[in-house]
């Protein structure tokens, strides 16, 4: 049984391992820490418990310049429990939090709450306020307190360390397949699908236009191939992000998604979630809305080909 306490007034007390990071993407990283987790608390038959922070720390200790999110919280909380997490712990991330010292945030947080027998992180981590608790201080509140830690290595891929900067990083400049493979699963995007200005439509490619929440990462502007999903409804789909300079459109970036092999959904209204799996090429301008249509068309062949070949 899976539970979610939103604050700690709301946390039973009651013997835990614990995992404690704000868990943006829930990445191969993050899965390694909830493994290990999951696997001590079976084993000392405890629960095992995953603290993340709503919202993320940077965009309340430097307003305006938090980074845009991998996932809401909503699918992070997904994301945590179907690692096997019993509890996960949502502690809105406040002035007053950031000011606890490492010995406050243990003592109130990990030992009167939530009773830990065992802390899983990554060997990078830090607490309390101006970060001024590691993975030493950690061991040494846990000695007092009993409870043992286990810190773990950030794992790397292609030589380059898995981490939610380096993803959104990797999202920001088109590398959809790298993103993809930290991730363990391809990058998405959900949003409402909303009127556009039907240009799509009148050239014979129409696309369901995604309202993307202004703090989550947009890949960089091009063409992806991917999935879109409504419910129980799924299709192959060809994605373009981008300002659409063809038509002189300005400067706003959208998400447009056509579907393959459906005439024109009327989609208006339902959610609808987008998967990034492989970039075909960068936005551009065409000559002419003939050329763009050629274009599309061999993109459409591109991303059927991808299909016909897995």
């Amino acid at each position: 049984m899976t539970g979610v306490a939103r604050g700690l007034d709301e946390v039973t007390r009651a013997p835990s391992v614990v995992t404690i990071g704000n868990f943006d993407g829930v990445h191969r990283g993050h899965q390694v820490l909830l493994r290990r987790t999951v696997d001590a608390a079976l084993s000392r038959g405890v629960r095992s418990v995953a603290i993340t922070f709503d919202p993320h720390p940077a965009a309340v200790l430097r307003p305006g310049n938090g980074p845009r999110t991998l996932a809401s919280l909503e699918e992070r909380i997904d994301l945590l429990q179907a690692a096997g997490i019993d509890l996960v712990v949502v502690l809105p991330f406040t002035r007053e939090l950031s000011q606890l010292t490492p010995e406050g945030f243990v003592e109130r947080v990990l030992v009167e709450r939530l009773q830990a027998v065992r802390v899983v992180v990554g060997t990078n981590f830090r607490f309390g306020h101006r970060a001024a608790g590691d993975v030493v201080a950690l061991l040494e509140a846990g000695e007092s307190h009993g409870y043992d830690v286990e810190a773990v290595a950030v794992r790397d891929l292609d030589d380059a360390p898995i981490s939610s900067s380096a993803i959104r990083a990797a999202l920001e400049d088109g590398q959809v397949a790298w993103a993809t493979r930290a991730l363990g699963r391809p990058y998405r995007l959900d949003g409402e699908v909303v009127r556009g200005d039907g240009r799509g439509r009148s050239i014979g490619v129409p696309t369901a236009n995604l309202a993307v929440p202004a703090d989550r990462v947009v890949p960089a502007n091009g063409v992806y191939v991917g999935h879109a999903e409504v419910g129980d409804r799924r299709w192959r789909c060809v994605t373009n992000v981008g300002v659409r300079p063809t038509f002189d459109a300005g400067e706003l970036v959208t998400v447009e998604t056509h579907l393959l092999d459906v005439d024109d959904p009327d989609l208006y209204g339902e959610r609808l979630t987008v998967t990034f799996e492989h970039r075909l090429r960068g936005e551009r301008r065409f000559d002419s809305v003939d050329e763009l249509v050629t274009q599309i068309r061999r993109d459409v062949a591109a991303a059927r080909e991808l299909r016909d070949a897995r």
